[in-house]
């Protein structure tokens, strides 16, 4: 078992004060956007065996099965399949999807034939794996999730009463579910810039006078002056999860998280494809190729009861990651863990004893395939697994 030294990006929509109070240090003054936990090759964690510090990737490498097991390794090859993060939004991320494992392979072989850069600003498959995520909150967290009913869009768009947005509303009553979402989402993403400017302008102070159920979107476009995500945004369902409470975006899933801490886990990937809320590339035909145009609920998840000792899953249907957490109360008996595949515990309240190790908020371990772990203490620890 092994103390896990990790990695803060410092990502310009990064809290400056989620991580540090979390971790009981002082703020910087920088953003302080996501902790990465895992073996990912951007930024791998760190653990000591006697010798030093060295990646966790590289302790991966050298011995695969000796530290994932053998059904990991058969299953999902010789590296760590997820990529676990302690997330702090102090400002929105940008309007995004997920490929599906098909598209990615297909994605990234296309880019890798044409000799694109991996570091390219146009490059959208950096790999050939999807990226289905979890994110879980520890703080009140807002976030938008998937399209909501057209007619609900339409009524959004026309209760600002701008000129520039009838068509789309009129788009949205005309056609089925689908295609008007497809059709909408195309118009706005392809829109003159400058025209979509106005537009944006003009809803942003139709949603800061309506107030409400609006204001999300006129912070929207506060930190996005202009951009047509703006109105895409308005599309989707606008979620606000309370400590404990999670969403899962499958592939194709249109996504944004706003504000707030959580705990995420992810398949072990960096493919994004951008809609909006965002400086960067935005691939139009690309990214309509692999949206789900698919309105309904976003289907918030609560932590289910999955074993005798108390142990709480979130339910996914994906075998990349397995997250679930142990709320162990004072005076509580010890309680072991699974020990059949690799898992990375992190405790966020309180403090849990793993082992010999005592983790306090934001501390973490990997716990190779193989090595059993009993948990004791008071507090709150997430454990990441895999399904294999």
């Amino acid at each position: 078992m092994d103390r896990l030294s990790n990695t803060v990006r410092p990502y310009a929509w990064g809290s400056t004060t989620a991580i540090p109070e979390l971790l009981g240090t002082a703020p910087t003054g920088e953003p302080q956007a996501e902790m990465w936990m895992g073996a990912h090759p951007g930024a791998p964690s760190r653990v000591d065996r006697g010798t030093g510090e060295q990646p966790l990737s590289a302790v991966i490498e050298a011995a695969p099965e000796a530290e994932l097991g053998e059904a990991a390794v058969r299953k999902f090859g010789p590296r760590l399949p997820f990529l676990l993060k302690i997330l702090a939004a102090g400002a929105p991320l940008s309007l995004q999807v997920h490929p599906d494992l098909a598209r990615a392979k297909e994605g990234y072989a296309a880019e890798e034939a044409r000799g694109v850069p991996l570091d390219a600003p146009h490059r959208n498959y950096k790999d050939a794996n999807h990226k289905p995520e979890l994110i879980c909150a520890l703080t009140p967290f807002e976030g938008l999730c998937g399209f909501r009913a057209p007619a609900e869009s339409a009524d959004t768009l026309a209760a600002l009463e701008v000129d520039s947005l009838k068509p789309y509303v009129d788009l949205l009553h005309a056609h089925p579910e689908e295609a008007a979402l497809r059709e909408v989402l195309t118009a706005v993403l392809a829109a003159d810039r400058a025209e979509m400017a106005g537009t944006v302008t003009a809803a942003a102070a139709a949603a800061e006078r309506l107030g409400g159920a609006y204001a999300p979107y006129a912070g929207l476009a506060h930190h996005y002056p202009g951009d047509p995500g703006v109105i895409a945004a308005m599309l989707l369902n606008y979620v606000r999860l309370q400590p404990g409470e999670a969403l899962f975006l499958g592939a194709g899933v249109p996504h944004a998280y706003l504000s707030g801490l959580g705990v995420e886990i992810m398949a072990n990937s960096d493919n994004v494809l951008r809609c909006g809320l965002t400086p960067k590339h935005v691939d139009v035909p690309e990214l309509l190729r692999i949206v789900r145009f698919e309105a309904g609920d976003p289907g918030v998840l609560r932590p289910e009861a999955s074993s005798p000792d108390g142990e709480e899953l979130y339910d996914t249907p994906i075998d990349e990651f397995r997250l679930s957490r142990h709320v162990l109360a004072e005076g509580a008996a010890p309680r072991t863990l699974p020990s059949a595949t690799p898992q990375i515990l992190l405790c966020t309240a309180g403090r849990v004893s793993v082992g010999g190790l005592t983790l306090a908020p934001g501390e973490s371990a990997f716990v190779p395939a193989g090595e059993s772990a009993q948990l004791s203490g008071t507090g709150t620890l997430f454990r990441a697994t895999v399904v294999a």
